[in-house]
């Protein structure tokens, strides 16, 4: 690929109207287009996970209304993934796509019965010892476990680039979510939160390779859903009282669920669990902008600056995969 590059990168309009004869003209528009086709697809797959984080982003806003209306987090999330594994699977009835079998099943099974559940559910109780902006911010650790995991595991490449978004990144989450203080449990479990999603993305990336992102989707809501349900059952059932929590419930389906996670893994395949990683530090940048637009919360020149640390990490990374010559 990087010799048909560098082929391609002598074909340039002068060039092309010095040959004489057609088939070398044609062999060089043919070189153009594939190193066209490449970048589109690397462009493609940015903006998937951007879209994804932008998703994942509207996640605490319809939880605010959802909780606010009468659910509690089980049966919120039971709805949430049992409904978005039912719209799935009609979906791969629709696209004649095969449900996946043997090894690729239990990895789909573990990534949402062990990897979803787990992360939730460290996350959730670790609300209780710690204050929100610190959750957010050792949350945020995950880019950085993955690129050690995707070093270690997946022989995924340490540039320079790719350190220097993983610094912009996290030091732009930090400013982005006012950390506040905490104790030492709550802080345990949401660095052990990030572990564990780490975890689900690098086994993610390795899963992708041989399934779409519907079939891994359809998998991972069903496994999720599974969980979530005997929870719901063994806690009871508490729906939204309103129009409003039924709408919010919506929202948190097919934008915080079915578009965020299937964007997601179809991004990954396409940039690698570590990129993926970065460019879902967008994530908090939506939520605060969408606290401040909704709610009235006060967006802070430090906060400011943190999201626009995180969005020359984006731009940075960006910029290096349409230049990478692979």
């Amino acid at each position: 690929m990087r010799l048909q590059i560098k082929s391609a990168r002598s074909c340039t309009i002068q060039s092309l109207l010095k040959f004489e004869n057609v088939p070398k003209v044609w062999t060089c528009l043919n070189r153009l287009r594939d190193v066209y086709r490449i970048h589109m697809k690397k462009l493609i797959g940015i903006l998937l996970v951007v879209v994804s984080a932008a998703s994942f982003g509207t996640l605490g806003i319809f939880g605010r209304y959802v909780y606010g209306d009468g659910m509690d987090i089980f049966t919120a999330l039971f709805i949430r993934f049992g409904v978005s594994a039912v719209f799935m699977t009609l979906i791969l009835i629709l696209r004649r796509e095969p449900f996946p079998r043997g090894r690729i099943l239990a990895q789909l099974i573990g990534m949402g019965a062990i990897g979803y559940v787990g992360q939730s559910f460290l996350y959730l109780s670790s609300i209780k010892y710690a204050s929100v902006g610190l959750i957010a911010l050792l949350l945020y650790l995950y880019p950085m476990f993955v690129f050690i995991l995707s070093a270690l595991f997946l022989r995924e490449k340490a540039t320079v680039v790719k350190i220097a978004a993983l610094i912009l990144s996290f030091a732009g989450a930090g400013l982005t979510v006012d950390p506040e203080g905490g104790q030492l449990l709550g802080a345990a479990m949401i660095i052990a939160a990030a572990l564990v999603y780490s975890v689900y993305i690098v086994v993610g990336a390795n899963v992708m390779k041989h399934v779409t992102a519907f079939q891994s989707s359809a998998v991972v809501f069903m496994s999720a859903g599974a969980v979530y349900g005997m929870l719901t059952f063994a806690n009871g059932v508490h729906l939204p009282q309103s129009a409003v929590g039924w709408l919010a419930m919506l929202g948190m389906i097919i934008f915080s669920t079915i578009v965020a996670i299937t964007a997601f893994l179809a991004g990954i395949k396409i940039v690698g669990p570590t990129n993926a990683a970065m460019l879902s530090t967008m994530e908090p940048v939506v939520t605060v902008l969408l606290a401040a637009w909704l709610f009235g919360e006060r967006l802070t020149p430090i906060t400011l600056l943190g999201g626009g640390l995180i969005l020359a990490a984006v731009i940075l990374l960006t910029r290096a995969e349409l230049k990478r010559e692979e």
